[in-house]
């Protein structure tokens, strides 16, 4: 049975998500809320499986809920609400504060039923699938090993996050130049409808361009790329940026997992792998395998990361070469592309 309790101040919204909530026998409701501030309060006494948190409240936002619940309790917050196109700033720093996915306020009938119910449920069972710590991968095979090209690119600075990466990478990207001289690469869980706003909300704290990765990319010099879609991102044996949907039964779609695997098989370029705040595993087999492959890794540290799942699964992996609060994570990434831009500059003098 899932405990699921409903944050919101809207009658009309909360009666909509008591009718999903009643209308699948493997949930249950445990408690309402009408405010950030109550359902703190109601957390304490009562802590749920999956809170559903509005953004717009009185006495305490969700933004401050999220972040108090996320630092106090342990259970996963879905951001449901209104308008999510256009509350798309807010929703990213819910997410930052602890909040795992984001999703419209379902518009429905006496029944229970009507448009949004099949989405809201779909993300209710995955977090329900993540809490229960079910298996969230096999191991990628969708490519079996090749011999990497030679010359595929620039170095390569791969970010994979969930819960909290929206503002963690944000930070990152705001401690980079303009010219770093490297790609970037971020996967992160973020419904594919809201990747356009996530993009244009990273946009605004990097001199960098950023943009969603399109099939056939090919990784490009002081560029951010974006995964955009729902299926996976992968590096081709040719170097060039690409998705695929396999493996099909993986909780997280993008995986980071699947992301990081197909760099260590097909890349041959100087890259470093970065794993962020998250809830789950996602990502620390993937970095596991950059690392056996001479990659140098790196995972947020525990005190600065708003969910300490990911992060936690490399490091007891042995995943992680260097582990870091949030705030060293960006320098260093500037540090690593300056020696080997600088390294591989001193090389063509040399040739």
């Amino acid at each position: 049975m899932v405990k699921i309790a409903i944050v919101n101040d809207s009658l009309v919204a909360a009666e909509s998500l008591r009718r999903v909530i009643n209308s699948v026998p493997a949930y249950e409701l445990v408690w309402m809320a009408h405010d950030g501030l109550e359902a703190v309060d109601k957390c304490a006494s009562a802590c749920p499986d999956i809170i559903l948190m509005d953004l717009i409240m009185p006495v305490m936002d969700g933004i401050e809920a999220t972040r108090r619940i996320a630092a106090e309790f342990d259970c996963a917050i879905l951001v449901v609400t209104a308008t999510v196109s256009g509350l798309a700033g807010r929703v990213f720093e819910a997410m930052g504060a602890g909040a795992l996915d984001a999703v419209n306020t379902p518009i429905l009938g006496p029944s229970g039923h009507g448009e949004g119910r099949e989405v809201l449920i779909q993300k209710i069972n995955t977090i329900a699938t993540l809490i229960h710590g079910k298996p969230l991968r096999s191991r990628h095979t969708a490519h079996s090993p090749r011999t990497p090209q030679k010359d595929s690119g620039p170095p390569l600075i791969a970010i994979g996050a969930s819960t909290g990466g929206p503002s963690a990478i944000r930070e990152i990207l705001r401690a980079m130049p303009a010219h770093p001289g490297v790609a970037i690469a971020i996967v992160q869980h973020v419904d594919e409808q809201f990747m356009p706003s996530f993009i244009n909300w990273l946009n605004e704290s990097t001199p960098l361009p950023l943009r969603a990765a399109k099939p056939g990319d090919r990784l490009a010099a002081d560029t951010v790329f974006v995964c955009g879609r729902q299926d996976h991102l992968i590096v081709t044996p040719d170097g060039a940026l690409d998705y695929t949907p396999e493996p099909t039964e993986l909780v997280y779609r993008p995986s980071v997992d699947v992301f990081f695997d197909s760099i260590a098989e097909n890349l041959q370029n100087q890259t470093i792998g970065v794993l962020l705040t998250g809830m789950g595993k996602d990502g620390a087999a993937g970095l596991k395998s950059l690392r056996e492959r001479g990659c140098l890794t790196v995972a947020q540290d525990q005190d600065t990361s708003a969910v300490y799942g990911m992060p936690k699964a490399a490091k007891e992996l042995d995943a992680a070469g260097k582990i870091l609060p949030l705030g060293e994570i960006g320098p260093a990434l500037v540090e690593w592309a300056d020696q080997v831009v600088a390294e591989a500059r001193e090389q063509r003098k040399s040739g």
